[in-house]
């Protein structure tokens, strides 16, 4: 029972300080920590979902200019295969690294798996039919004479294999594509081209191929 006397008043124990040693020592692994921790997702990030691009050619004229930079999404591959009529960013492929290129290109997917692919006339033609470009100014002509001292894989019509991808590029005057080097392996294929950020008077989406016409087989 409760007496109802004061009961003593229980001291707090001192806080000892922390060695200044101690300190310098959290603090620097705290920052090795946090450093860790964002190059651990920024290499995630580049290599998983999305990385920076530049132009350095005009293959892709009017369509992309030189310095432009770009945001290349990677995501939505993992969920679908890539369109027809979407830009995309790959590796140069077994043919191109043998004649030394060793840096990614960037081009437009024209010929799908499966896809009967020739050039008549100045045109793409799929499956027997003009393949309509819309991107392509209306004095473009496609034609195999960029293949200089190469032997032109679109010289006759050409079948895709499968799990590969015709590209061209939009300046088919001044573009090193398919025409000559043949076709894309879809695991050379790094991402799609989504945005353009630079310059600024020129930001805005790059839209993907999923509405582009297929030409069926006759």
């Amino acid at each position: 029972m409760a007496d109802g006397g004061q009961q003593p008043t229980q001291q707090p124990e001192p806080l000892t300080p922390v060695p200044a040693s101690e300190k310098s020592e959290a603090w620097w692994v705290e920052v090795l920590k946090t450093l860790g921790l964002a190059l651990i997702l920024a290499f995630g990030i580049r290599t998983f979902v999305a990385e920076a691009r530049y132009i350095p050619s005009g293959s892709m004229e009017p369509t992309l200019e030189i310095d432009d930079r770009l945001i290349v999404e990677k995501i939505g591959y993992y969920f679908h295969p890539p369109h027809r009529g979407d830009i995309v960013v790959f590796n140069p492929t077994d043919t191109l690294q043998a004649v030394g290129f060793r840096d990614a290109f960037i081009k437009r997917i024209v010929g799908m798996p499966g896809d009967k692919v020739e050039i008549q006339a100045g045109r793409v033609l799929i499956n027997g039919k003009p393949f309509p470009e819309p991107y392509l100014q209306a004095s473009v002509f496609t034609t195999i004479d960029t293949c200089a001292g190469m032997m032109p894989f679109l010289g006759q019509p050409q079948v895709i294999p499968t799990n590969s991808y015709l590209v061209l590029g939009d300046n088919r005057s001044n573009s090193l594509d398919g025409r000559c080097w043949g076709v894309v392996p879809r695991d050379h294929i790094i991402g799609r081209a989504a945005v353009r950020f630079w310059p600024p008077t020129r930001w805005s989406f790059i839209p993907d191929g999923s509405q582009a016409e297929a030409p069926a087989p006759n």
